[in-house]
């Protein structure tokens, strides 16, 4: 079993902390990955396992499941019918005998039984692959090959496999990687339950030569923002066959990235709204078999393609002049750099002060001088007159907010926003300083984006960990309604899957730095003061945005550091507490289960904290308990 004292935790802690970096680096060099791994999995992998990820004991819980509930699965795949046929393509090159058995035999052992195996061969040289490959057309009529006459890479190679595809969906499959005997009647199950989809995606693991299971990537539900970044679809993939059609398939020349190029043009072709997420791994990656892919032999290719694919996508949408670079964390993401107008919109920052705030002065300097946006204005809002900054003589950029009553965060604002004179707003907290110049042309620049309500940036902790980085509905203890995402890791952690690295939808972002266009403030009425007086205004704002149909993000490109200590504590009154409750009541009831069900934060992640650590068990409903027989 996983650690689960408090010193296993703070050890795990300190273990993803310390190998993280050294994954992302081994992955990245495929030769130092191929030198390193023979040596060190013995160690590393059952460490990671037990100490780190528990995900052995998630497989293990997994295969459980699926064994003691085979008989209701086998009556739901008989209830479902014979539609839709699943056509599985696989591009094939050399591959090693022993996994390309492997991979055909994984789709062979499918309980979904309507599907095709669609095999084209790049004009493999070794004999191996055709003998194989006649071997398993003879044996099943649902498999069919076809050899190229010359080497066309994996586009060429993948569009001839198509050709060959007559089912009503397509699921897309490497020639060395393993599907789980659920992955097609999982696809099936969701094609029914959702007719209206065109795009289906899962969750996906790696599994090296010895079949064991390691690295999982549970996804959030689509996010168009991160599939900016990264492949966020990926594998395993599959796509209405006409929509492919339409799409003309694979376009040559975008070898390395060519599933993200697809997944771009199929998404901007359907819109986000039919494409549906399956939260479980249906999909084994092979890693460690020696043998490197064409990602991992010409990463530099595939990065530079996978840019052009989202350059070109970016244009598609009226987005021209985007400049799409490399994360600066992760290389191999993207980073989309959107551009200000040739004169930039003045902004109102407003600081919501608390009565008695020893870092108000030092934030205030900190902002105007360690800003290098042209144009702004800076509004304290103050409800105690002895909070003010004590250099007492106001710059010529900025003004004092008094209102009247006891310190209200939300009510400031909402007084400060009446007399800001700007077109976009950005909301801080009263010890915030700025770690890099850019960070209000970073917020900005996302902000004015039609599509975007509220978008929050990274803030650090006077040590330098990570305080926020955007909220996780529904993470933490009973009483709380949300966590902050990877709260307490290093600031340059790439997080998982690399998304503290780049643009990302969330739920909802702290009003501590929060900027948002003042229309929409308007238009939703501010904050809540009357209901919301001491805390959640913030939630309370971003998901009447996200219901107007708005996406909040974070970008990590606007990094700002509390001054306040992370062992500093606020003394709280028992009304305060109080209150608090009230508070958390009342969103409770006005949001329901919106909060318990965060899209961004899958259901195999733990709710005890934020920082993607694997929940003891799936809190997801496997499809055929909703098939009207109960489970054997």
């Amino acid at each position: 079993m996983p650690l689960t004292t408090t010193t296993g935790a703070a050890l795990k802690k300190a273990l993803r902390s310390t190998l993280g970096p050294l994954r992302h680096w081994v992955r990245r060099f495929p030769a130092l990955r191929r030198m390193l791994m023979p040596v060190l999995r013995p160690f590393i992998t059952p460490l990671i396992d037990r100490l780190v990820l528990g995900y052995g004991d998630w497989v293990r819980q997994e295969a459980a499941l699926v064994t003691a509930e085979r008989t209701a699965i086998a009556w739901h795949v008989a209830a479902l019918g014979n539609s839709p046929v699943i056509s599985v393509v696989m591009p094939v090159y050399e591959t090693p005998e022993p996994l390309l058995r492997a991979a055909i035999a994984s789709v062979e052992a499918q309980f979904w039984p309507h599907w095709q195996l669609c095999i084209a061969d790049d004009a493999s040289p070794s004999p191996h692959v055709a003998r194989v490959l006649a071997e398993a057309a003879a044996r099943d009529r649902r498999i069919k090959t076809v050899r190229r006459p010359v080497n066309g890479h994996i586009c060429a190679a993948s569009n001839s496999a198509m050709a060959l595809a007559t089912g009503e969906w397509i699921a897309l499959m490497d020639h060395d990687d393993v599907l789980p005997e659920m992955a097609l009647y999982e696809l099936a199950a969701a094609i029914h339950a959702h007719p209206e989809v065109e795009v289906i995606y899962s969750d996906e693991d790696n599994i090296d030569g010895a079949g064991i299971r390691s690295g999982p990537y549970f996804k959030p539900d689509f996010d168009p923002e991160l599939l900016l970044a990264q492949n966020l679809v990926s594998h395993l993939g599959a796509y209405r066959h006409d929509l492919i059609t339409a799409l003309g398939g694979f376009r040559e020349g975008f070898e390395g990235s060519q599933d993200h190029d697809l997944v771009l043009r199929a998404t901007r072709h359907c819109g986000g709204e039919k494409v549906r997420h399956i939260p479980t791994v249906l999909y084994h990656w092979r890693q460690f078999t020696g043998v490197a892919s064409f990602s991992e032999s010409a990463i530099e290719r595939c990065i530079a393609t996978s840019t052009r694919a989202v350059t070109e996508h970016l244009a598609a949408i009226g987005v021209k002049d985007a400049e799409v670079t490399r994360a600066p964390l992760v290389p191999m993401f993207n980073r989309i750099v959107y551009p200000l107008p040739a004169t930039p919109p003045l902004v109102s920052i407003i600081i919501a002060a608390r009565d008695g705030s020893p870092h108000l002065a030092e934030a205030v300097d900190g902002i105007l001088q360690g800003t290098d946006y042209p144009a702004m204005e800076l509004l304290v809002a103050v409800s105690d007159a002895a909070t003010l900054p004590e250099h007492g003589v106001a710059p010529a950029r900025l003004r004092i907010v008094q209102s009247s009553g006891k310190f209200s965060p939300s009510r400031l604002c909402n007084d400060a926003v009446a007399l800001a004179q700007a077109d976009v707003l950005v909301l801080l907290a009263d010890d915030l300083v700025p770690e890099t110049e850019g960070w209000l042309g970073a917020l900005v620049s996302q902000a004015i984006r039609k599509e975007v309500g509220a978008v929050g940036g990274k803030l650090l902790h006077a040590g330098g960990t990570i305080a926020h980085a955007g909220y996780v509905l529904g993470v933490g203890s009973p009483e709380v309604v949300c966590g902050s995402f990877c709260a307490g890791l290093r600031a340059n952690d790439p997080g998982p899957s690399g998304r503290l690295a780049v643009t990302r939808s969330v739920s909802a972002v702290s009003a501590e730095a929060l900027a948002l266009r003042r229309d929409l403030f308007e238009a939703m009425g501010g904050f809540d003061a009357a209901n919301l007086v001491v805390s959640l205004h913030d939630i309370d704002l971003c998901l009447r945005l996200r219901a107007s149909g708005l996406r909040n993000i974070c970008t990590p490109d606007a990094v700002l550091r509390h001054l306040r200590r992370t062992a500093e504590t606020e003394t709280a009154d028992v009304a305060a507490v109080q209150r608090l409750g009230i508070e958390r009541n009342w969103l409770r009831n006005r949001w329901g289960v919106m909060l318990d069900s965060d899209p961004y934060w899958n259901p195999n992640l733990s709710l005890e904290r934020a920082d993607g650590e694997i929940a003891p068990r799936s809190r997801r409903t496997p499809p055929w308990h909703g098939s009207g027989r109960p489970a054997a």
